[in-house]
């Protein structure tokens, strides 16, 4: 299984450092861009086990990504902050998971 990453060029510097060598950069990154990306990442999911997104990506594409939530176990959907940091209405999709194998919920 592969592991591919949505992102902004900042997180594609530390995402390919951290040895992600499948990592697309909507450019421009517009909405537009970002989903038509998404598109061809939603087309090849046989041999995607995760996909990370930023926040602003998963913001970019809304209810598509929540469609695709709902319709798919894997891959795992991991959101995570970009340079500017965690957004305030973030849902913590990870957590939800965790919870719904563990059968509860885990705090810090």
């Amino acid at each position: 299984m592969n592991i591919v990453a949505l992102c902004d060029n900042h997180t594609a510097i530390g995402l390919r450092l951290a040895g992600i060598s499948e990592v697309r950069i909507p450019e421009p990154f517009t909405k537009e861009e970002t989903v038509r990306q998404w598109n061809n990442i939603e087309e090849e999911t046989v041999d995607i086990g995760l996909i990370i997104l930023t926040e602003q990506v998963a913001e970019h594409l809304g209810k598509q990504l929540e469609q695709f939530r709902v319709r798919h176990l894997l891959p795992i959907i991991l959101e995570i902050p970009d340079k500017t940091g965690r957004n305030e209405d973030h849902v913590d999709y990870v957590s939800q998971l965790i919870k719904k194998a563990v059968g509860m919920e885990l705090k810090k």
